[in-house]
C-alpha cells in the first residue's frame, strides 16, 4: 500500500474504531491491516491505537496523526475535484441545530446523495459555538444572534418565531391578552441556552420595541424537544420557530398566543472558518443547503 491508502486505512480504522470493520470496509483481509498499521507505527517511532478485544480508540499522538491525515488526504481529493472531471467526493463534517436539520435538511439528503453518492456526511447536533478548525468541522449551522467568533457566516434566512401553550395550562392559568398580563400569574418553561449561557427570557415587540421577559418558572431544559414536550405538559409558556410548532398547532397540542406582539424573527446561517480554503465539496453543500431554505422560505 501507498502511503495515501495508508492514512486512508488507519482513518478508517478510527473512524470505525475497528480493525475487522474497516478492512472490511477497504476490501483487505483483517491480517493485512493489522500488519500495515504495525509498520506505520514502527516507521513513526510512536503508538498510535489503543487496542482492546472490543474497540481501538487513537493515543493522543494518533489523534494528531489522524487529524494531519484527514487534512492531507482532504487536501488532494479536493484537487483532484478541482478540474471538473471528477464529482466531489469525501467526508464532510457538520455541526447543527437539530431540529432545524431534521426539518429542513434530512428529508432533501435522499436527493443530495443520489446526486453526489461519493460524499460521506458525518453530522452532529448542538447549539453551542464549537471551533470548526479544533474539532474538525467543515461548516455549522446554527439560530440565532452569533458572537463575533472569527468565522464566516453566510445567512440562510430568518425564522418566524410565536408564542405558545397548552390548552391546559391556558385553563389553568387564563389567556393572556397582553405581555403585562403575564406578571399576574404565569410562568415559563426556562431554556437554559448553551450558546449564551444562560436562560433565555421571552421576547415581545410591543409599539415597535423589544421587551424581554422573565417569568418564574417549574423548570428548565436545555434541549428543543424537551422545551416543547414540557410546553405540550402544561408547565409553562415557550417560544420556538413556527416550523417547530406546526403538528403541535394543527393538532391543538399547543395553542398561538399574544400573536399581536410576535417575538424577534431568529436568523439561521451557516459559519465556516475564514482561514481555511473550501473545498469543491463544501463550497457544494453550502449552496445546497442554501437553496433547500431559499426553496421552503423559513
Amino acid at each position: 500500500m501507498d502511503r495515501l491508502d495508508v492514512m486512508r486505512l488507519f482513518m478508517r480504522i478510527v473512524d470505525r474504531e475497528s480493525f475487522t470493520q474497516a478492512a472490511e470496509d477497504m476490501n483487505l483481509p483483517r491480517s493485512t491491516a493489522t500488519d500495515v498499521i504495525k509498520a506505520l507505527e514502527a516507521r513513526l517511532g510512536v503508538r498510535l491505537l489503543h487496542r482492546t478485544t472490543r474497540q481501538v480508540s487513537p493515543t493522543p499522538e494518533g489523534e494528531t496523526y489522524y487529524r494531519r491525515c484527514r487534512h492531507i488526504v482532504a487536501e488532494i481529493e479536493d484537487a483532484e475535484a478541482a478540474f471538473g472531471t471528477v464529482r466531489p467526493k469525501g467526508t464532510l463534517r457538520i455541526d447543527v441545530h437539530g431540529t432545524l436539520a431534521r426539518h429542513f435538511l434530512l428529508p432533501a439528503l435522499p436527493a443530495f446523495f443520489a446526486a453526489y453518492p461519493d460524499i460521506e456526511l458525518h453530522m452532529s447536533e448542538g447549539d453551542r459555538l464549537v471551533d470548526p478548525v479544533r474539532e474538525g468541522m467543515d461548516c455549522v449551522l446554527r439560530v440565532g444572534e452569533l458572537k463575533d467568533s472569527g468565522m464566516v457566516a453566510r445567512q440562510l434566512g430568518m425564522l418566524e418565531e410565536v408564542t405558545l401553550a397548552a390548552p391546559a395550562y391556558l385553563e389553568a392559568h387564563g389567556v393572556p391578552t397582553h405581555p403585562d398580563a403575564l406578571a399576574e400569574g404565569h410562568f415559563m418553561v426556562g431554556f437554559q441556552s448553551s450558546l449564551r449561557g444562560r436562560i433565555l427570557p421571552l421576547e415581545f415587540v410591543i409599539d415597535g420595541k423589544q421587551r424581554d421577559m422573565v417569568l418564574p418558572l417549574h423548570m428548565a431544559v436545555n434541549a428543543a424537544e424537551s422545551y416543547v414536550s414540557a410546553a405540550r405538559a402544561g408547565l409553562g409558556i415557550i417560544q420556538i420557530p413556527r416550523y417547530h410548532a406546526t403538528h403541535d398547532l394543527m393538532a391543538g397540542t399547543l395553542v398561538d398566543i399574544l400573536a399581536a406582539f410576535p417575538p424577534t424573527s431568529s436568523p439561521v446561517a451557516l459559519l465556516y472558518p475564514h482561514n481555511r480554503q473550501m473545498s469543491p465539496r463544501v463550497r457544494l453543500f453550502i449552496d445546497w443547503v442554501a437553496e433547500i431554505f431559499h426553496r421552503t422560505r423559513p
